[in-house]
């Protein structure tokens, strides 16, 4: 199923508290100004109960692009963001007032996400995880190599884990800067895709291991379907920053 998204305001659901609503009748309107999203396979994302949306990332738009998407599918959309936005005068105050999760690096240490996230589950929620941490450094924006936070989520919860793709973000801003586009409206492609089975680690302990072989699945996913919607096919192996000498954190 596809869907060319243009109205002002989406649908609401059952988790858009006053907070959300608040803030996507002020935001998404201009958002959608901005970014014409045309969404595949919507019937995915799940309408009712918690969930954790798993997408790649490879411009500073995608989380206006995926929670635009988001929240046109009806689902309130609560990122785990970087803290030193979380930390920013107003801004700051604003986001987590909508649900907003602050992760610190690990040079900082600190916080619980995971315990932050499994609170909102509780209450239903969901939240939208970029598994890779930062921007894609794959020379062509494929997906890289992941972290294990969104399995680790997905798993210690019991709820669903859904992998989601997009391609077109780079035309309003490229990796790491650039020129940017508004005029015209571009077209950001957003494929939802099922959520990954999980039966096979239910009740397991999540271990190391564990973590780290869904996570694989996981970005495996999320790169076949980018391929989809590029009509590429995609390396066989996620690119590793470590094997290129590159940081994981900040620009390559």
């Amino acid at each position: 199923m596809s869907r060319s998204t243009n109205v002002d305001l989406p649908r609401r659901g059952a988790d858009w508290d006053r907070g959300w609503r608040a803030f996507a009748f002020f935001v998404l309107p201009l958002a959608s100004r901005v970014l014409r999203l045309h969404i595949r396979d919507e019937q995915n994302l799940p309408q009712v109960g918690a969930f954790v949306v798993a997408a790649n990332h490879y411009t500073t738009v995608d989380p206006i692009a995926v929670g635009l998407a988001v929240a046109r599918m009806g689902r309130a959309p609560h990122f785990l963001l970087k803290a030193s936005l979380l930390r920013i005068p107003v801004f700051g105050r604003i986001l987590r007032g909508i649900g907003m999760i602050p992760v610190e690096r690990a040079a900082r240490g600190g916080g619980d996400p995971l315990g932050q996230a499994a609170e909102l589950f509780a209450r239903g929620g969901g939240v939208v995880v970029y598994p890779e941490g930062t921007l894609t450094r794959d020379p062509e924006l494929w997906p890289m190599r992941g972290k294990t936070g969104a399995v680790r989520a997905a798993l210690g919860a019991g709820i669903p884990l859904v992998p989601v793709a997009h391609w077109g973000a780079q035309k309003v801003l490229p990796p790491y800067g650039g020129k940017l586009k508004i005029v015209p409206r571009q077209v950001v492609e957003i494929v939802v895709g099922e959520p990954l089975d999980l039966s096979p680690w239910a009740g397991m302990p999540v271990t190391g291991r564990v973590a780290d072989e869904v996570t694989t699945l996981l970005m495996n996913r999320i790169a076949e379907l980018q391929g989809e919607l590029r009509g590429e096919t995609p390396p066989v192996e996620r690119w590793d920053p470590a094997q290129h000498g590159q940081s994981e954190f900040g620009r390559p």
